[in-house]
C-alpha cells in the first residue's frame, strides 16, 4: 500500500495566479509558507520558515484564485508531485502540492472572522471588510431546515 497525502495550514505569500491550459483547463498556482520553532545546540529558539508551491486545477483553481489572497490563512489538502523539464541544456525540478482541497482561513493579522454573535457582541446588519467595502448581512434568522445540503 502507498500514500501520497499532505495537509498544509500556512499564509499565502503572493495571490494565486489564474492561467488556462491548452485545453482549456483553469489551473491556479499560489505558495504559502508554514512556520515551526525550533531550538538550537545553544537552547536558543529559533523560527523556521517552509515555503511550498501549490497548484489547483479546475474549478478548485478558479474559487481558490477568486477568494484567496496575499496574507491569508488557508488549509490545503492535497499530495506531492515532482516535476522536471529541461532548460537551456540543463535539467530543472520543481516539487508542488496538486491540492485535492482547500478551505480558506481568516483573513490578515485580527484572528477569526465572520461567525455569529455571541453573548456581550453586538449583531450589526453591516460591516465592512479589509478592502473597505461594505458588506450587508440578512437580518433574519437562518432555519437549518432551509439549506438544501
Amino acid at each position: 500500500m502507498y500514500l501520497n497525502k499532505v495537509f498544509l495550514i500556512g499564509n499565502l505569500t503572493r495571490d494565486p495566479e489564474l492561467k488556462a491550459l491548452p485545453s482549456g483547463t483553469k489551473v491556479a498556482n499560489f505558495s504559502i509558507a508554514t512556520n515551526r520553532k525550533s531550538r538550537n545546540k545553544d537552547g536558543v529558539l529559533q523560527d523556521f520558515t517552509e515555503y511550498h508551491n501549490i497548484v489547483a486545477f479546475s474549478k478548485l483553481g478558479e474559487l481558490t484564485a477568486q477568494y484567496l489572497k496575499k496574507g491569508q490563512q488557508a488549509l490545503v489538502e492535497g499530495r506531492i508531485q515532482t516535476r522536471s523539464w529541461e532548460q537551456n541544456g540543463e535539467k530543472k525540478y520543481r516539487t508542488e502540492i496538486i491540492a485535492e482541497n482547500v478551505q480558506f482561513g481568516w483573513k490578515g493579522t485580527g484572528g477569526a472572522s465572520g461567525g455569529a454573535a455571541g453573548p456581550g457582541k453586538e449583531e450589526s446588519e453591516t460591516k465592512e471588510n479589509a478592502a473597505g467595502e461594505t458588506i450587508e448581512y440578512p437580518t433574519e434568522e437562518i432555519n437549518p431546515d432551509d439549506i438544501p445540503f
